[in-house]
């Protein structure tokens, strides 16, 4: 909900977008001193917030480092992550008192609801004199002839000595994502590194889809590759293809056209296991051996299809009947399984975008554009791209605290 504060003209800064990075770059400005209005064409500010993390909010992730971002530029998230860590805003969680878990892998959530992140983020802009209006939709921006920008809004028209650009990627159209931060670094000489869809489920042909729609909820951990990145979590199937947190970590790496790498039974030497199935159970069939690791319904389709189907003799052989060339054969198949994509499912389901501003022009300590001076860049609309995780939202609270030093 829009603070109450009193519109007036002008402004030390305007932020556009009221989500993490920007309510986050605000609030730290607003306690300096500056005097910000932040501008949101949504209805409510903080709806990407709001629906996340199953509408807990994965806010952070204990192990945030760079190395879990993805950039043209590998080093640009460095001196932010460094400078706000998650650390910093597990403190101002619990400075608010909101009750929070540890899930796998160092995820943080609320557990309550999500909206609690957004109160909190509220009430520090309120505390610093921050304003905030949400349904106010940037017509234009334009610098203005001695210094600073003219914003002509449909709340009417501002000035302000800088603007930042907090407006996120593509993800979630329906929520009223849109490429307007694009447009605005395009307007003023910045290069856009390609976008496209991340943290996104595969959609899978109708061929694989008549042997796998069965499936449709079914789960299992497994390690999946693709382009010399693995991810160990679980792969869920849907009536479309796969999803689930290993499947959406490798979308960030996949590209049209490319294979997929899925094993089937992780942390195991497959092989070795094999050979001592079928010393202490020689009658058991591979469909049952295989069940010790998976659903029933999982290892039966497997064994129904492709080079599995003509191996396991549909799953029937008994273990003991396999020469060694053949279980190797059958362990190499587990190990390496093709996964062989037809696309994703957009934007629509997209948690992030990949790609966006090229961070070659804006400053990693300031955030403010190397080509035109008082315009700043913040969160999603860059091209640097977390893990799932909590990672993005990190990214969230460090890009946007940075950047409210200086603006």
């Amino acid at each position: 909900m829009p603070l109450t504060r009193a519109l007036q003209s002008d402004y030390d800064s305007i932020i556009i977008g009221a989500g993490a990075s920007g309510l986050m770059c605000a609030l730290t400005a607003g306690y300096r001193g500056r005097n910000v209005l932040v501008l949101d064409h949504a209805n409510k500010i903080g709806k990407k917030i709001i629906i996340s993390g199953g509408g807990r909010c994965n806010f952070t992730n204990l192990y945030t480092e760079p190395a879990n971002y993805l950039s043209n530029n590998s080093h640009f998230c460095k001196s932010a992550l460094a400078r706000y860590t998650q650390w910093d805003f597990q403190a101002l969680v619990d400075k608010y008192q909101v009750a929070w878990h540890e899930k796998t892998l160092g995820q943080l959530f609320c557990d309550n609801r999500s909206q609690e992140i957004v109160d909190l983020l509220v009430s520090e802009c309120r505390d610093a004199g921050v304003t905030i209006r949400a349904k106010a939709s940037v017509e234009s921006i334009k610098p203005s002839e001695s210094s600073g920008y003219t914003l002509a809004t449909n709340m009417g028209e501002f000035s302000c000595q800088s603007v930042v650009v907090a407006t996120g990627g593509l993800s979630f159209p329906t929520m009223g994502a849109t490429g307007f931060g694009y447009q605005v670094a395009e307007q003023f000489g910045h290069e856009l590194i390609e976008q496209k869809p991340a943290l996104v489920p595969f959609t899978m042909s109708q061929v694989w889809l008549k042997q796998f729609a069965e499936l449709s909820g079914v789960s299992s951990e497994v390690i999946a590759s693709c382009n010399g990145q693995s991810f160990r979590e679980n792969i869920l199937f849907t009536h479309r293809g796969v999803s689930g947190p290993v499947i959406l970590q490798v979308s960030s790496y996949w590209n049209q056209g490319d294979t997929v790498s899925i094993n089937w039974i992780p942390g195991t030497d497959i092989h070795v296991w094999l050979q001592s199935c079928a010393e202490q159970r020689p009658k058991a069939q591979t469909a049952t051996i295989l069940s010790e690791h998976m659903t029933k319904r999982l290892s039966h389709a497997l064994c129904e299809q492709g080079q599995l189907r003509l191996l396991t003799d549909k799953g029937q052989k008994p273990i003991a009947q396999y020469t060694p060339v053949q279980l190797e054969e059958l362990a190499n198949a587990l190990e390496n399984w093709a996964l062989k994509p037809s696309g994703t499912e957009g934007y629509k389901k997209a948690e992030v975008t990949l790609g966006g501003v090229d961070t070659a022009t804006v400053s990693s300590k300031t955030f403010e554009s190397r080509l035109q001076p008082g315009l700043f860049f913040i969160g999603e609309v860059l091209d640097v791209t977390g893990h799932l995780g909590g990672f993005n939202f990190q990214w969230a609270w460090a890009s946007g605290h940075c950047a409210g030093q200086y603006i």
